[in-house]
């Protein structure tokens, strides 16, 4: 910006150093709620713990017991094959918000009810929608299975909570139920941004729907690719709310839908073996810490337009 000098002359405006002040109540939440429980945690999983109470120094041995000391090292290893299939479930979830929003975007009308009804759920908390279709997968009172006895498919009635494989895509569906608004609407935004005159040369080229769809529309909404893989793989890492509001803090049933946010919290304040063991849980939360900033730079890496 430009002011005039006492000659007349346009100068630089001087911006008084008082104004990085405003910035301080952010700075300071932030410190509080975010860089300080990361640098607890860091530490915290260095030390051993005796309930609450922070022990001697024991460097990495908590890190040593977690992954190497049965039963703790097979409930990581579970854990973390649930989260990755969480995940591959997401990124379907996703393609398949990618082809919504492509046949939305060709909508003339009607466009915006059918976005506000794929977002909708969206506006609910997880806690509340985990709760809610637990009712509804109930094998007794449950509304699916009423529904399919109604219309004459009883024989695919079940327990849909009741077994591990069945349980975990329960939760998975119930989850894409929740969240595949918000991925259509960024694919929506992104498709948005293309010039409609690279759908019209393609189509005077003779290029169908599908050519279109991954030859122009896929390789044109790179970004909002990127945004979405990035978020699915630490909420697929995060999943706590909706599994414990559905199956309770083990991961019900025999650990089917267990996560690593589960076993932290039981680890951390004493569902698991009945004491708590916060180094422990502390050293779990430092490497999904880990495990996510690395998969996130990675798929940042992944998704960078090639250089010229």
């Amino acid at each position: 910006m430009k002011i005039l000098g006492a000659s007349g002359r346009r100068g630089p405006a001087r911006i008084s150093p008082w104004v990085h002040l405003f910035a301080l109540p952010a700075l300071l939440l932030y410190g509080q709620f975010v860089l300080y429980p990361i640098l607890t945690t860091l530490l915290n999983s260095f030390f051993s713990f005796r309930g609450i109470n922070r022990g001697a120094w024991i460097g990495l041995d908590n890190f040593v017991t977690l992954f190497t000391t049965a039963p703790l090292n097979e409930r990581v290893i579970n854990a973390v094959g649930n989260n990755l299939i969480m995940f591959a479930g997401a990124m379907i979830i996703t393609f398949a918000a990618f082809v919504i929003a492509a046949l939305l975007h060709q909508l003339t009308v009607g466009r915006e009810f059918f976005k506000a009804a794929f977002f909708l759920p969206r506006l609910l908390s997880l806690v509340v929608v985990g709760f809610l279709w637990q009712l509804i997968l109930s094998p007794r009172s449950g509304a699916l299975n009423a529904f399919l006895e109604a219309v004459g498919l009883a024989g695919l009635t079940q327990a849909w909570l009741g077994t591990p494989d069945s349980a975990l895509t329960s939760v998975i569906a119930v989850g894409a139920w929740h969240s595949i608004g918000f991925s259509i609407l960024v694919f929506l935004a992104a498709m948005q941004a293309i010039p409609s005159n690279l759908y019209e040369a393609a189509r005077l080229d003779g290029a169908g729907p599908g050519r279109i769809l991954f030859s122009l529309t896929l390789p044109l909404t790179r970004s909002a690719w990127m945004i979405l893989t990035v978020l699915a793989f630490i909420g697929a890492f995060e999943t706590f709310d909706l599994v414990y509001a559905m199956q309770g803090v083990t991961g019900a049933p025999y650990y089917g839908t267990d996560t690593l946010g589960l076993l932290f919290y039981r680890l951390a304040f004493g569902g698991e073996g009945g004491t708590a063991a916060v180094g422990l849980g502390s050293a779990l939360a430092l490497a999904m810490l880990v495990v996510m900033a690395v998969a996130a730079i990675g798929t940042l890496r992944l998704f960078r337009p090639a250089k010229d």
